[in-house]
């Protein structure tokens, strides 16, 4: 006889955090408001993942395009994927890494966060208040100054880690099935796979240039406040069918009782005193490199039309100073007659 498997929440005892540092159980028995009495950073005031209220974030004109590098070619070798009881984790080679940040910061891997089958929400991130269905971290650590993801998560901005706001749609996405295509074979808890490489950008929005950035930290313990998030304005889009298998598939248990893997996600944290950055203008959802082309294009567009009027305006003259001199001379031939 086939046992139900029961949901198991994030209020439950928790596991690794989203970095998987270490492949143990992290014990915290009481749920997400009593993590700070057993790993106090979780307790601290810059805390993730957060709520951003776009109408007080700030616009930083300077900010530079993020590039992520590598990302369309990850190498021959097989990418391992690992069912760890909290999430599933994709490991990816250091040949992956970003610029446009502090640092050169290289890959290390992703993974997802998501909810439950007919429960709003799923995402860590909010956007003026409202979560989406699931939400890819892709994390990566400042390997310009550390020679370990473990070491670097220590580290005041040692990690830089890439949000990726899901919603459910109708079309199906080739890129995440990638992922969500081999979860059947990592069901339990500590079961792994390997998945073939793929071009590992086609699971990010399409416009990479409209993000938020601020600093913040894991989101479950050890809470280390170590990471410089980027959380992308634009959202990716999997199919209701690829939502449904990620909330349904997957076991947080090695055994039995089957207990579903879902709402794997952190309640948003106060911002306290952080400013959210933003690379673009709320409302206008420019860029600046984008509006730095528009006002180019304005420019160029104004000297044209200017050019234009100008030619037209001497043609204009031209021809009246002809009408004039054909008059003077027309007189000029009635007086002598």
């Amino acid at each position: 006889m086939r046992v139900r498997a029961e949901p198991k929440t994030y209020d439950t005892p928790c596991t690794l955090g989203p970095l998987h540092l270490a492949e143990r159980l992290l014990p915290c028995p009481h749920g997400q408001d009593h993590w700070p009495a057993s790993y106090p950073e979780c307790g601290s005031n810059a805390q993730s993942p957060i709520n951003i209220q776009t109408d007080s974030v700030t616009f930083d004109p300077e900010l530079p395009a993020l590039q992520p590098h590598g990302y369309d070619e990850p190498g021959t070798e097989p990418l391992d994927m690992h069912n760890n009881g909290h999430t599933v984790q994709l490991s990816l080679p250091p040949a992956l890494y970003l610029e446009g940040l502090p640092q050169k910061y290289v890959a290390a891997q992703l993974h997802l966060h998501w909810g439950q089958k007919g429960a709003p929400g799923g995402s860590e991130h909010q956007i003026n208040s409202k979560a989406t269905a699931a939400e890819l971290h892709i994390v990566h650590y400042d390997s310009d100054s550390y020679d370990s993801l473990s070491e670097a998560a220590q580290r005041p901005q040692g990690l830089a880690v890439l949000g990726i706001l899901i919603e459910a749609g109708e079309t199906k996405n080739p890129a995440y099935e990638h992922i969500l295509g081999h979860l059947h074979e990592i069901r339990h808890k500590d079961e792994k796979t390997s998945v073939p490489p793929f071009n590992v950008g086609e699971l990010l929005p399409p416009q990479l240039g409209q993000f938020f950035r601020y600093n913040g930290s894991l989101t479950t313990p050890p809470c280390y406040q170590s990471v410089l998030w980027t959380v992308f304005n634009q959202r990716a889009q999997i199919s209701m069918e690829q939502l449904e298998k990620l909330q349904e598939t997957l076991f947080s248990t090695e055994g039995e009782p089957p207990e579903l893997l879902v709402q794997n996600y952190r309640a948003p944290q106060p911002l306290n005193q952080r400013t959210v950055f933003a690379s673009f203008i709320q409302g206008f959802l420019y860029t600046t490199g984008e509006m730095l082309s528009l006002g180019v294009g304005i420019v160029v567009g104004c000297l044209c039309l200017l050019l234009a009027v100008y030619f037209i305006a001497r043609k204009i003259r031209k021809k009246r100073l002809g009408s004039r001199k054909s008059v003077v001379f027309t007189s000029a031939r009635a007086t002598e007659a």
